[in-house]
């Protein structure tokens, strides 16, 4: 039986709920070479070299089998009935890269044309996160997932993108059916991986349908939110084509809600899991900024990305990784690297420089970052205010199965009260 690399084991699921033992065994080869040719790179600075390099791609048309690529965004296409699905912003280079983001950053960042969007929304969040603790009370047990992590970015994202709050029980199961199916490593040759894959591509097909039908309603009465926005909008670039709509709209929505799911559900089960980090930021609430930046560092809302690779030899540490070769950044591991961090694995609520890569860097930073932070940081700070003596019934609990966007299933807390 051949023996599986540090990578491979930390993408088994048994060890979802702990991969940073084999990140650490993988940092020690900082560029490292998988059995299926991929090179997964492990440390803060390769990473960071990398993601500033041109000579690596973000499309997957440009990748080990481009054809592959084409093909599927054409059969989906052809399945759901709609035009062919272009790349989104995170899965294309420039010039595409810039023009398509030029299109849809205004209506969702702001700046210059909105400069108070994203601020102009925290007494709205302010409100959810309140309503969600409110009714909590009376409770002994909750689940930080399901009542709390969940609804809160959920409904803000629907908000600002113009999706029907009604629709989101069908959407919900679009998006965890399509993440259960997006998995890499060695338990992708099993007979329940590809029933998952299967019914991932039917979810896919029918979330796209309902992008569609969406942007077709607004194209006939134009309504409040971001799509909307983007199906009317003449701007200097002209009107986005129905792909890049949909590839876009499905992205927002997948990205815009579950890596912030990720990270509050992450936040409150690692401040559990540090008492003393807890009740310092009860007594210090200002630590709460600085804290969630340390939060994000410690569990890493996305863990990599899959679809860079090379599209010329880069020679880096004494590695060659060959043209067409697909690269996985591990994002993950290197905001453990100890050459970066000091003490990587103690949580540090006060941590200076922590220029960790939870958002990514480059032009590809997640220009989601500024609405995340807001979120999640109104969101943790008032459930350490407000939850009355919080003690984790389960350690480790229950993981999703995307290894991408790591996080918690469930998150079971008993709890004294609510507090005003």
């Amino acid at each position: 039986m051949v023996e599986e690399t540090p990578w491979q084991q930390a993408l088994r699921y048994a060890n979802r709920t702990n991969p940073y033992p084999f990140y650490e065994e993988l940092r020690k080869t900082p560029v490292a070479r998988q059995p299926d040719g991929t090179y997964v790179v492990s440390t803060y600075r390769e990473i960071v070299t990398l993601l500033h390099d041109p000579r690596v791609s973000s499309d997957p048309r440009k990748g080990p089998d481009p054809a592959s690529a084409q093909a599927e965004a054409s059969a989906q296409a052809e399945g759901s009935g709609q035009p062919e699905a272009e790349p989104s912003i995170i899965t294309c280079d420039p010039p595409q890269h810039d023009r398509d983001r030029r299109m849809v950053t205004p209506h969702f960042v702001g700046p210059p044309h909105s400069p108070d969007l994203i601020a102009g929304l925290e007494p709205e969040i302010r409100r959810i996160v309140d309503g969600l603790l409110d009714h909590m009370r009376g409770k002994t047990r909750i689940d930080a997932v399901d009542e709390f992590a969940y609804p809160l970015p959920v409904t803000v994202i629907c908000k600002v993108l113009g999706v029907p709050l009604e629709d989101e029980p069908r959407f919900h199961h679009w998006i965890q059916t399509a993440l259960d199916a997006w998995e890499f490593g060695p338990e992708t040759a099993s007979e329940d991986f590809q029933s998952r894959l299967a019914a991932g591509n039917q979810a896919v097909q029918e979330f796209g349908q309902f992008a569609a039908e969406l942007f077709d309603r607004y194209a006939r009465q134009p309504g409040p939110g971001m799509l909307s926005a983007m199906v009317n909008e003449d701007g200097p670039e002209g009107r986005m084509s129905k792909g890049l709509l949909t590839s876009n709209a499905l992205l927002l929505i997948f990205a815009g809600h579950e890596t912030t799911v990720n990270l509050i559900a992450h936040s409150v089960l690692t401040l559990l899991r540090h008492p003393d980090a807890l009740e310092k930021l009860r007594r210090r609430p200002e630590l709460i900024v600085p804290g969630v930046e340390e939060l994000l560092r410690f569990e890493s809302s996305v863990q990599f990305w899959p679809t860079r690779s090379a599209v010329k030899d880069i020679d880096i540490v004494g590695t060659t990784i060959p043209k067409r070769a697909p690269i996985f950044l591990a994002y993950g591991s290197a905001n453990r690297d100890p050459e970066q961090f000091t003490d990587p694995d103690e949580l540090d609520l006060e941590r200076r420089d922590n220029q960790h890569l939870g958002f990514s860097q480059g032009i590809h930073f997640c220009f989601g970052a500024p609405l995340a932070r807001l979120e999640v940081q109104n969101a943790v700070g008032e459930f350490v205010r407000r939850v009355e003596n919080p003690r984790l019934v389960e350690d480790p609990p229950p993981y999703r199965r995307n290894q991408i966007f790591r996080g918690p299933r469930h998150v079971l807390v008993d709890i004294d009260g609510i507090r005003d």
